[in-house]
């Protein structure tokens, strides 16, 4: 971090506070100015595996965060049951309530909500927000994998679903009121197997872009999320999307400080951009997954108890945290090209157990979000 962070902290005040002014002249000539107008929009994952015992999900991440040297970064509404057991069940109308004030405050515009089907434990964090009263303000748009599109005889139910989403009033709109969806975690195993090859894949994509146009959604502003920028601009090309992302990058290093990981998702962003796509620059709140790698979760099959142990990233001051987000912002601002959605996205609100977090934690309570909000409020 810079030696000087309050000289920062004024040069970036004084930029918002410009900003401002100019959205109020704007207004005063009855002209319409989004949020996007001021600065870029910032999203945060969703990933709502914190249900306790409602479903298999819910019990790993309960045993992963279980030890008492993970406790400090278990989510607001966990209970520690013993040095060894906890519980987390986020799963309530209330806490969802209590969560969207924590955003909506921090001056968050959306969240990502990784989509499962309507029936499953991972979509009650969906469902809750859906329901809510208090989400005024505090946008969403859906994550899609590929293994959810099922294959040829079986997507159109997932794809009625997402567009059935996409026509909510709350649903965010980018680049010209486009509804954002990102697409990802496409594997050619799963491609070959299931579909054929891409071009099967791609008619799915094309049936429910038109669902979507002719549901009166719009047209998606797709984005494919993939952690390689080369493949991410193939996948872009062969599926028709409009601009690429990642869920998450990381470089894989040994004990390396935070700001080590935030340049590697700086050259992410670059080297997406070399490929001539459009981009929505992941922002990463952290990387630690040591909790899986101690006790691993059902569905990495691979991860063999203890390998790897020494890759991870040191957790992210607050204001290292914000001062990367605002990075974001910058980049986003000096490539407009590659910037039509005007948008970034964190990973993640509450990835707590993988260490990517931005949801208040019985360890560091709302430190995290109080940092963002200097920085994203003053421009809402």
């Amino acid at each position: 971090m810079s030696a000087e962070p309050h000289l920062t902290a004024i040069m970036g005040r004084m930029w918002r506070n410009s900003l401002g002014v100019v959205a109020g002249m704007l207004g005063c000539l009855g002209l319409a100015a989004e949020t996007s107008t001021l600065r870029p929009t910032m999203g945060a994952i969703r990933w709502d595996a914190w249900h306790g015992q409602r479903g298999g999900p819910g019990r790993a991440v309960e045993r992963s965060l279980g030890p008492s040297q993970w406790h400090y970064r278990l989510p607001f509404f966990a209970k520690v049951l013993s040095p060894s057991a906890v519980s987390i069940d986020g799963s309530s109308p209330e806490v969802m309530d209590r969560e969207i004030a924590y955003a909506a405050k921090a001056g968050i515009d959306y969240w990502a909500f990784v989509t499962y089907d309507a029936k499953d434990p991972m979509s009650l964090g969906l469902a809750n927000y859906l329901k809510s009263r208090r989400k005024r303000g505090l946008r969403f748009c859906l994550i899609s994998e590929q293994q959810r599109w099922g294959g040829p005889d079986t997507y159109e139910g997932h794809t009625r679903r997402l567009v059935a989403l996409m026509r909510m009033p709350s649903y965010l709109r980018v680049a010209g009121a486009r509804p954002l969806l990102y697409l990802g975690f496409i594997s050619d195993e799963t491609t070959a197997s299931r579909w054929g090859g891409i071009q099967g894949f791609r008619k799915a994509v094309d049936d429910m872009r038109r669902l979507a146009r002719e549901s009166g959604a719009g047209d998606p502003y797709i984005a494919i999320m993939d952690p390689i920028a080369t493949r991410a601009a193939m996948l872009r090309r062969q599926l028709g999307a409009d601009a690429v992302s990642a869920y998450a990058v990381q470089g894989g290093d040994a004990r390396a400080p935070y700001s080590k990981l935030a340049a590697y998702a700086r050259r992410f962003w670059d080297d997406c951009a070399s490929t001539g796509s459009a981009v929505i620059p992941i922002a990463m709140s952290g990387w630690d997954r040591r909790p899986r790698v101690e006790r691993p979760v059902p569905w990495e099959t691979w991860q063999e108890p203890g390998a790897g142990l020494d890759v991870y990233y040191q957790a992210p001051t607050p204001a290292e945290l914000a001062s990367h987000v605002e990075e974001a912002f910058r980049w986003i601002d000096q490539h407009p090209q590659a910037s039509p959605a005007r948008t970034a996205l964190v990973y993640a609100w509450n990835e707590n157990d993988e260490g990517g977090w931005l949801v208040p934690t019985l360890g560091e309570g709302t430190k995290r979000l109080d940092a963002l909000r200097h920085l994203l409020r003053p421009a809402r």
